[in-house]
């Protein structure tokens, strides 16, 4: 099938924000519910359980995911995603990582799996019961549940250049090209902007991206013993130095300070906080391998609220592991940029096993296949917002989508202008009028929690 053909027929153009019925699937659990941190009764509003046996996830022939078929080249990955790593078996769906040198000189082949332009959402908590891979006691394995703006179709290279991991709604400096400071930022600028009033753009006027919010990504800390799982928001543009309000606008549960070793049930502050491609606004929390792998699950989400005045706050069984208020990313002067966002973008999930020395050390001695295991997957919603749509009028993304099939549906097109398509222009002196109110400019900031 052509790319066009490709882009007109599985583009989920004009989809409802509110599904009748709603995607949650028959085998999960009757009257789920969940808290939110502003205390009211969230519901159930997506899920998957995994019970059906045998599923698979090659183009086409799953309804809520699709397993790529590619090089994930922008962390360098040693592995290549087939499809057919991915199968649901006992009640569960299981993602295998072997060493198998089976594409392109690659070592590995695993599999990732997209909920893109099938299921997204906007706000919610969202949260996975896993099983890790290995015994956690050895360096290397990659396993990863996340989500992105569906406007970036993640290891489409294409697509998410210009665009990831931008959360960005103003006409400034911060759309240009290396934010005007080389030594801060290599991207591109921001593709998609709000300084652009027409054109090629799927809602002028308005500041789009491809936002990232990772429920885990895993490694393991091999001389104390525990996987460590990084819990973060990456952002552009970025901060002098990459430096958010931390102690203002930020708070870790069961926090462990300088010179406490990791320990199971606690966490930290990351090290790790971006660079010129990225700014990663994240925390660590370490679990026990005895209670997250070899078929023990734990089950770990976030809760988010988008917009200006939004936070993350991040989970792990249920209790709270650290809070993220949208002032953190407040407007900086050094920099030159206004407020970041709380992703205001149709989200979709990801769920992926890989393998990099980018990430973590690879440990030569690592067992040759390696399995992560999800029980479930769930969505929680406020009933009185259910916003499930991939294509919402205030984010639009479908007919953006089936105009740009090169992007989207080929996958060895690397950089937008591989593509032919051109970008939009725009001056810094504009001001546009966007077609929709934005739903997110509502409301206030959650408090800041304090114990």
């Amino acid at each position: 099938m052509r790319l066009n053909e490709l882009a007109q027929n599985l583009t989920s153009v004009g989809q409802p924000l509110i599904p009748n019925p709603l995607p949650v699937d028959p085998d999960s659990p009757k009257n789920l519910k969940w808290l939110s941190a502003d205390n009211k009764e969230w519901m159930l509003v997506f899920s998957d359980e995994f019970e059906k046996e045998g599923r698979t996830f090659g183009p086409g022939e799953d309804k809520n995911w699709e397993a790529v078929d590619l090089w994930y080249w922008p962390t360098r990955d040693l592995e290549w995603y087939d499809p057919h790593h991915a199968v649901t078996r006992g009640g569960r769906l299981e993602i295998t990582l072997e060493k198998n040198e089976s594409h392109a000189g690659l070592p590995y082949t695993s599999s990732m799996l997209q909920s893109w332009n099938k299921r997204c959402f906007q706000g919610g908590y969202l949260e996975v019961k896993v099983s890790l891979p290995g015994d956690g006691k050895k360096s290397g394995f990659w396993p990863a549940v996340w989500t992105l703006g569906n406007l970036g179709r993640a290891g489409y290279g294409a697509t998410t250049e210009g665009l990831w991991p931008y959360t960005y709604n103003s006409c400034d400096d911060g759309v240009l090209l290396n934010q005007t400071n080389s030594a801060l930022s290599q991207q591109p600028g921001q593709r998609l902007n709000a300084c652009v009033c027409s054109g090629d753009h799927p809602s002028p006027g308005v500041g789009r991206g491809a936002p990232e919010i990772d429920i885990f990504e895993g490694s393991v800390n091999v001389d104390a013993g525990v996987i460590t799982l990084s819990m973060s928001d990456q952002v552009a543009p970025f901060d002098y130095h990459y430096a958010i309000k931390k102690s203002e606008y930020t708070h870790i549960w069961n926090e462990l300070h300088q010179p406490a070793a990791d320990a199971p049930n606690q966490s930290r502050y990351n090290s790790y906080i971006g660079g010129t491609y990225q700014q990663s606004v994240s925390s660590l929390h370490y679990v026990d391998p005895a209670t997250s792998t070899q078929g023990n699950f734990q089950v770990f989400g976030f809760e988010y609220r988008p917009g200006p005045k939004g936070y993350v706050r991040w989970f792990a069984d249920g209790k709270p592991v650290w809070h993220l208020d949208a002032r953190a990313v407040g407007p900086n002067k050094l920099s030159k940029v206004a407020q970041r966002l709380i992703s205001e973008e149709p989200m979709y999930m990801i769920m992926n096993l890989g393998i990099s020395s980018g990430f973590a050390y690879v440990d030569p001695t690592l067992p040759e296949k390696a399995k992560m295991y999800i029980d479930y997957i769930r969505l929680y919603q406020d009933p009185d917002n259910i916003r499930l749509s991939c294509d919402p009028e205030d984010r639009p993304t479908g007919e953006y989508i089936q105009n740009h099939p090169r992007a989207y549906y080929n996958a060895n097109l690397t950089r937008w202008k591989d593509t032919g398509y051109g970008l939009p222009s725009y001056k810094l002196s504009n001001k546009c009028s966007p077609k929709v109110p934005n739903p997110f400019d509502k409301g206030d900031y959650l408090p800041m929690p304090s114990s």
